[in-house]
This record gives C-alpha cells, sequence and structure tokens, in this order.
C-alpha cells in the first residue's frame, strides 16, 4: 500500500460530482462486474456504444471511478485475522504517523474518525501471533500514537466496493438531544427483557 497524500485527505468529505440517473446507473453496473465490455454495459444501462464508452471514460476523468480490481477473499489467500485498530495520535503529527501506517503492507484501510479516537485501521493477518506483533510491536510503537484500541474481527458478514446516494432510501427525521454523542438512544416505548 503507498503512503496516503494531500489528495487522498482532501477528497474526504468534498462536494459529490453531477452525476446524472445513466451515469449512476452505469456505477451499479460496474459495482457488480468491473470487467462488463463496453458493449454490455451500454446494453444493460440502456444507452449507445459510444455513449456508455464517452461516460465511463467522463467518469474517470472526473475522479468519480478511480480504478478498477479484483475482489478477493482475504480469508481463501490465508489471511484469516483481520482487526478494527482505532488510534488516537498526537496533535501536530499526522503526516508522520500517515506515512508510517501507509507503508504497513498489512494496513488494509486508514480512516480518520470522530469520537475517542483519531483513526480507525483495517488491519489483516496470517493469524493471531502475527497480528499482535502488528499492533502492539509496530501500530502501538509509533512515536505518534497515544492510545490504541483493537476489535478483532470474529466475522466478515458482507463488504460492498461502495454505496452510492441513489442507494440510501428516503428516511424519516428523528430529534436527537443536544449532547447525545457517546451513544444513541433506543426506542423509549420498546420492551425490555427482564
Amino acid at each position: 500500500m503507498s503512503s496516503m497524500n494531500a489528495d487522498d485527505h482532501a477528497s474526504t468529505g468534498r462536494s459529490a460530482a453531477a452525476i446524472d440517473e445513466i451515469g449512476f446507473d452505469i456505477l451499479r453496473v460496474l459495482r457488480d462486474n468491473g470487467r462488463i465490455s463496453i458493449a454490455a454495459l451500454a446494453q444493460e444501462v440502456g444507452i449507445s456504444r459510444a455513449s456508455a464508452y464517452s461516460r465511463v471514460e467522463a467518469l474517470t476523468r472526473a475522479g468519480v471511478i478511480s480504478g478498477y480490481s479484483a475482489r478477493v477473499d482475504t480469508a481463501k489467500v490465508g489471511l484469516g485475522v483481520s482487526a478494527l485498530v482505532f488510534c488516537t495520535i498526537q496533535p501536530q503529527s499526522w503526516h508522520s504517523f500517515l506515512s508510517s501506517v501507509g507503508e504497513l503492507p498489512d494496513v488494509e484501510s486508514a480512516r480518520v474518525t470522530t469520537g475517542e479516537h483519531d483513526v480507525m485501521l483495517i488491519v489483516r493477518s496470517v493469524d493471531v501471533e502475527t497480528m499482535q506483533s502488528l499492533v502492539i510491536g509496530t501500530i502501538a510503537a509509533l512515536p505518534e500514537v497515544t492510545k490504541l484500541e483493537t476489535v478483532i474481527v470474529l466475522g466478515e458478514i458482507f463488504r460492498r466496493p461502495y454505496v452510492l446516494p441513489t442507494d440510501i432510501p428516503a428516511r424519516e427525521p428523528i430529534s436527537v438531544e443536544t449532547g447525545l454523542m457517546g451513544f444513541t438512544r433506543t426506542d423509549p416505548t420498546r420492551q425490555t427483557r427482564v
């Protein structure tokens, strides 16, 4: 994995590109089959081959499509242990921390978070001993890390390559009391077991 650069950070939270319904249809088809031919994509979406080609090119130029890759079952290739590693980072040391974890091949993903910790890492390993060595011997030993919490993943139910705005259903807005950031209150009318 290469180290993160300023462009990676700038992309978080930025405004969405203007994409029409056909663009979202193209992205949905590519999400399910990134190796589909342009002709088959055009047929699936209901547009001409030339239009499909130009639209995919435009989505790529705009940075909406950032690349293509194979989906790999990590357990089947020998990486049967995964964990979420939550790190609290010393102020003013973000660049060196992100550069260090970006060079670790066992770190699949690094995400800046709100709440108690600053960064969540998704890490993969061949066994628990190797995971322990990675988390305690490498990540926790980084001088930028002030606090670390690790959660071993017992099973992965599903993983989507990405979610589109058109996938999100309309939901009723809810009223949230001010200051409720540490927990989410359940429905107060819900019956509890005694």
